[in-house]
């Protein structure tokens, strides 16, 4: 697990977070018919995991976004997402046999925020069940002293966020035995956007920076170019992102080399 002292995320970014959000999501109701014209899935099942607090009402827009582009998007079901990882820790390994044996094929999961660490320790204990991992703002190298959300998590979970650290990031920190994708974003205003990414790259692992808010990561349109091409990729064969035709319609990526 990563030590570095990052710093949280500055006031402004934080106080801007909802303005963007409404932005990012304005701009993915606008871009619908555009986004149209990604990759179409082979319509393996994906799991989307929520982040922090949130349930799975706020997935929706991108379960809809993977239906659509012909994948088996599934929510988890399993209420507010309070970071309780040792008690979901059975329900969450128990739901990805599930989802295989129902599909009778690998599943690939998209964390958003603390949904991407639950994502990445699930990666290290089942990989032989999962296709592959993308996380959306994932601080999975930890969030003590890098986020502007530290007070909130230990007030809500009575834990302090060392505690929480020792219980599933000293699992999702490492990178996962599976193709993974850490798509982060500089204008974070919850968690520092370093947090999010892996500090070396390896032949099945990437980090793909991305321009959005982080509460609009979940519907920001560069965020879903991107992880419709990553999801499109066959299995067993996977490769770095690069920038597809119909992204160079909106923007440019810049990644993390």
């Amino acid at each position: 697990m990563s030590t570095q002292p990052f710093q949280p995320p500055s006031s402004l970014l934080l106080l801007t977070e909802l303005g963007r959000g409404i932005f990012n999501f304005g701009t993915y109701l606008a871009t619908l018919p555009l986004i149209h014209f990604t990759a179409r899935g082979d319509g393996h099942p994906v799991l989307v995991l929520p982040g922090f607090l949130t349930t799975d009402s706020t997935t929706a827009p991108l379960r809809y976004f993977l239906d659509w582009r012909n994948y088996k998007a599934e929510p988890w079901q399993l209420g507010r997402n309070l970071l309780s990882y040792d008690d979901l820790e059975k329900r969450l390994e128990e739901m990805i046999l599930r989802l295989v044996e129902k599909h009778g094929r690998k599943i690939s999961i998209v964390g958003w925020s603390a949904g991407g660490v639950f994502a990445r320790a699930m990666a290290h204990k089942l990989p032989d069940h999962i296709r592959q991992v993308i996380t959306l703002g994932s601080p999975f190298r930890g969030i003590e002293g890098k986020s502007n959300v530290e007070f909130m998590v230990e007030w809500i979970t009575g834990k302090d966020i060392s505690e929480l650290e020792q219980v599933v990031l000293e699992r999702a920190s490492l990178i996962p035995p599976v193709p993974t994708t850490a798509i982060y974003t500089r204008l974070d205003g919850i968690v520092h956007w370093q947090a999010c990414l892996d500090a070396e790259e390896n032949a099945q692992n990437e980090n793909v920076e991305v321009f959005a808010s982080h509460v609009g990561l979940g519907f920001d349109p560069m965020t879903l170019l991107c992880v419709a091409d990553r999801l499109a990729q066959p299995e067993g064969a996977w490769t770095r992102f690069k920038d597809s035709t119909v992204g160079k319609l909106f923007y440019t990526y810049p990644w993390h080399s």
